[in-house]
């Protein structure tokens, strides 16, 4: 080789060479290391945590399914519809108390003498109350006692006479008047008040004395008037005490509106002749017992004291029923100044103006049985010292002689009576007539009412001192037809109700009609005297006359 020192040179060349590319090559592979071991670190990491995380979310599913429920389709509730009631402005309904007595003692209403048929009894009982509905009366004061006897099944004291013909005898077929006489008269939306006489025995034309007469069977209690009639002495407590439970048996067994008793209290002096009223041996009892009153106020204070109790007594066994006393209609002479006439007060031993003033009664009925016109008892004079004396505010219904006041056209007197009382007491008008033949007997008294001041029907008036539980509001549901609308109304207490007032709106014109509680519907043609249907409505009214709330509807 011509240059052996270049062959070295070549050698260590090519030995750094290697050396330099075996350097560069750990290198490269460190670096390569360096660079790919962090992301496989990474992964690995990421990894883990995404299992961790399946872990945890598959752990929890269950429990997320059991706390929260399948999500279900929203469907809104549907609410009830609330009718929003209807107020309109009903006419006012009028009220005034329209009674006539039935008497029967001696037959004078019923039943007709010699009429002891069961059968005929009912029809004549229903004619008379047939009159009073047809004509707008809405009350009937049915004497059950005329003379300590019973038209109904008494424990306490035998059949009447006047029913039977024989004393303690029962009707056959049997029934029970009292019973007939009030379910037939709320058939009617008639009141019926039970009238007794709480004193008298025996009635002159009642027939024989008999061993089932109280006469014999309580002969202590009892004395005999020269006239033949028999009296219980109203100062024996006996007296008293049977009186009494004669009234509470009837109030308790009964569905009876009210308790009446007339003028007869001590007996008229007539009866005996004249003579002192023969209480010798009562009053010698109450003497030596160390009694210090006046034989007068002591007689008085004997029709008092029971007065105070049966009045006390009707209203601790039913409230309701109202108690109603139609004494003789002048108290003393010269009350009112310039009025003459019998003394109740002196004669009958009745303080009529006593129970008025203590509010012992429910409604007071004087019997004024005298035109307007004369001064000396002038049924205005009268009325108006009577309302004067009314300081429990009380009803105050005056009682008119229909059968045979003294003027000289008896329906035109009546009818300006009934005016007078409604221009002197506007607040509780109402009015009595004695008797019920005044109408029977009369055409031209019925005419005289119907085409008058009873031309249209009429609610009793209220008793506001007496309590009542509010009536609730009926129900009313409209049924149109082809020509007309059918109403049918209903109450959640149908027992307290005793009457319906039912309204009708033609055009802009109400009607009414007063129904009793038995009617619970009504048909109403949709056109009349050429006005439509617009409205019905309805309210509830119970045994004392009070209003519930009504409920109207528009006729569609």
């Amino acid at each position: 080789m011509k240059y052996p020192w270049l062959q070295n040179v070549v050698i260590v060349a090519l030995i750094f060479s290697t050396v330099m590319l075996s350097c560069a090559s750990r290198k490269n592979r460190r670096a390569s290391k360096e660079l790919k071991s962090p992301a496989v670190e990474i992964v690995k990491a990421e990894s883990e945590e995404a299992k961790a995380i399946k872990r945890e979310e598959a752990a929890a599913a269950p429990a997320v399914e059991k706390s929260i429920p399948e999500e279900k389709p929203v469907v809104e509730e549907k609410k009830p519809v609330v009718e929003v009631p209807l107020r309109v402005e009903l006419p006012d309904v009028n009220r005034e108390f329209r009674g006539a007595w039935i008497a029967t003692v001696a037959n004078i209403n019923w039943p007709s003498k010699g009429n002891y048929a069961t059968e005929a009894q009912k029809r004549e009982a229903i004619q008379l109350l047939d009159l009073l509905k047809e004509n707008n009366f809405n009350a009937v004061i049915f004497q059950v006692r005329p003379s300590a006897d019973a038209l109904y099944d008494s424990p306490h004291e035998p059949w009447s006479y006047f029913l039977t013909g024989q004393i303690g005898k029962r009707p056959n077929p049997y029934y029970d008047p009292l019973t007939f006489w009030v379910e037939e008269a709320h058939k009617r939306g008639l009141e019926l008040h039970v009238w007794l006489n709480p004193y008298r025995a025996h009635h002159s034309t009642g027939g024989a004395v008999t061993s089932e007469s109280m006469v014999r069977k309580a002969s202590d209690m009892v004395v005999r008037l020269k006239n033949g009639m028999y009296w219980f002495d109203p100062a024996n407590p006996h007296t008293q005490d049977h009186a009494a439970r004669v009234v509470l048996d009837i109030v308790k067994r009964y569905d009876i509106d009210g308790v009446h008793f007339d003028d007869y209290f001590y007996p008229y002096a007539s009866y005996n002749g004249g003579a002192d009223f023969p209480d010798d041996a009562s009053w010698n009892t109450y003497r030596r017992a160390g009694g210090t009153l006046s034989r007068a106020d002591w007689r008085r204070d004997n029709v008092n004291r029971f007065i105070e109790r049966v009045y006390k007594e009707i209203k601790a066994e039913k409230s309701f029923v109202k108690f109603g006393l139609s004494p003789f209609g002048i108290w003393k002479p010269g009350y009112p100044s310039g009025v003459t006439g019998s003394s109740q007060y002196d004669e009958l031993y009745a303080d009529a103006k006593l129970w008025l003033n203590k509010g012992w009664i429910d409604y007071f009925a004087p019997q004024l049985y005298w035109p307007i016109d004369p001064p000396r008892q002038s049924f205005t004079a009268l009325l108006r010292w009577w309302e004067s004396e009314n300081t429990h505010k009380r009803h105050l219904w005056p009682g008119l002689n229909t059968v045979e006041v003294r003027a000289p056209n008896r329906p035109q007197e009546i009818v300006r009576q009934i005016e007078e009382t409604r221009k002197l007491i506007p607040n509780s008008v109402g009015a009595i007539h004695w008797s019920i033949a005044g109408l029977t007997n009369s055409p031209g008294m019925v005419q005289a009412m119907k085409t008058g001041p009873y031309s249209h029907q009429a609610l009793i008036p209220r008793s506001p001192w007496l309590h009542a539980n509010p009536l609730l509001t009926p129900s009313l549901l409209l049924t149109e037809e082809t020509s007309s609308v059918f109403a049918k109304w209903l109450h959640k207490q149908p027992d307290q109700v005793f009457q319906w007032v039912a309204y009708a709106q033609y055009g802009d014109v109400w009607e009414y009609e007063i129904l009793d509680g038995q009617q619970t519907e009504k048909s109403y043609p949709k056109i009349k005297n050429g006005k439509p249907l617009k409205t019905v409505a309805v309210k509830a009214i119970d045994r004392l006359s009070n209003e519930s709330d009504y409920i109207a509807k528009k006729v569609k």
